[in-house]
């Protein structure tokens, strides 16, 4: 079988289970496959915890969850040194003793209702794949992810997240409401899992488990997919205009503070080959950068008060660019 068709069948048994959002699931995909992390923002109970749980559920690896709070300490996530005494000798010493953040998919459930020292020391798992300790770095596993969902920062008892740890993600995905006839079949599913469960049947295994091998050639096969000159100057011309708005319009330039940095450059050009992979190219095409344009860069720009004012969104912004620099 085909990577792509093992991803794709990956990608079909997670839509079951997660109805009405095929594009969340297909972003979960993608950052697997990039080796990134993701963000989900929307309101409770739009299924986004349990889109993670799905795709754990297919991933051979070790999964944890992290509920974040407003008295969340660092060491609650990294890890903590801990004192031992023998019974049986006069031995004394510390040793670590890993947290929550060492497994291979980490869920940061409500990640914005920590304070801002636990999300420095996660900022540095993202990036660094490591924590320090007490002096000592403590490399996390391979492969490692974090899989963080937030409610609107309009919500009480929440604070936006500082833009460095945003640009640690790859992705920013908005969860919204079902549709109609997709609510019906939650519903169903849900009685349905009700059932099994009233009647002590064991959960069975899922039918496709994606191992680190497998993903690791995914993402050799994802590299040698080709971006000719002319993708490239595309996905250079998105970046540079959202640091430059007034080049193209001067609507642009009242509703943008501040630009995608160059790791969102990147990340573009990471998301966008997965696609084109997905989708069996082995060429990066335009239809593939618009594909993943919002996700990647929604969250890195800045917009302005006036954007704010106009209620003009970063999801606009990034329709006005998409419309004004063609490939």
């Amino acid at each position: 079988m085909k990577l792509q068709h093992t991803l794709l069948q990956l990608e079909q048994q997670i839509n079951q289970q997660v109805l009405g959002q095929p594009s969340l699931v297909r972003m979960l995909i993608i950052a697997l496959l990039c080796d990134g992390h993701i963000l989900l923002e929307g309101l409770p109970g739009l299924a986004k915890t349990r889109a993670v749980r799905e795709l754990a559920r297919h991933l051979d690896g070790e999964f944890r969850r992290i509920q974040f709070t407003p008295d969340l300490l660092p060491a609650d996530i990294t890890g903590s040194e801990i004192y031992q005494q023998h019974a049986t000798s006069a031995d004394e010493q510390f040793s670590f003793r890993p947290g929550p953040v060492f497994g291979n998919l980490v869920l940061a459930d409500e990640i914005n209702r920590a304070s801002a020292r636990v999300q420095s020391a996660l900022l540095e798992a993202m990036e660094e794949r490591h924590v320090t300790v007490a002096g000592n770095s403590w490399p996390l596993p391979s492969p490692f992810m974090v899989l963080a969902t937030q409610n609107p920062v309009d919500q009480e008892g929440t604070w936006p997240l500082p833009e460095a740890q945003l640009d640690r993600f790859l992705m920013k995905v908005l969860v919204d409401y079902p549709s109609a006839e997709h609510e019906r079949q939650v519903m169903a599913l849900v009685r349905a899992e009700q059932q099994k469960a009233n009647e002590s049947v064991e959960s069975s295994a899922p039918e496709l488990q994606l191992t680190a091998e497998r993903l690791h050639q995914c993402r050799q096969a994802i590299a040698d997919v080709y971006v000719a000159p002319a993708m490239e100057e595309y996905i250079i011309n998105l970046v540079c205009v959202t640091r430059d708005p007034r080049s193209v319009s001067d609507i642009l330039a009242s509703y943008i503070a501040l630009g995608v940095s160059p790791r969102g450059t990147l990340a573009l050009d990471r998301a966008a080959r997965a696609h084109a992979w997905l989708n069996d190219k082995d060429a990066v095409q335009p239809e593939d950068i618009q594909a993943v344009a919002r996700a990647v860069l929604r969250h890195r720009i800045l917009l302005s008060y006036q954007a704010s004012a106009d209620n003009y969104s970063a999801d606009d912004v990034i329709a006005t660019l998409l419309s004004v620099v063609v490939p």
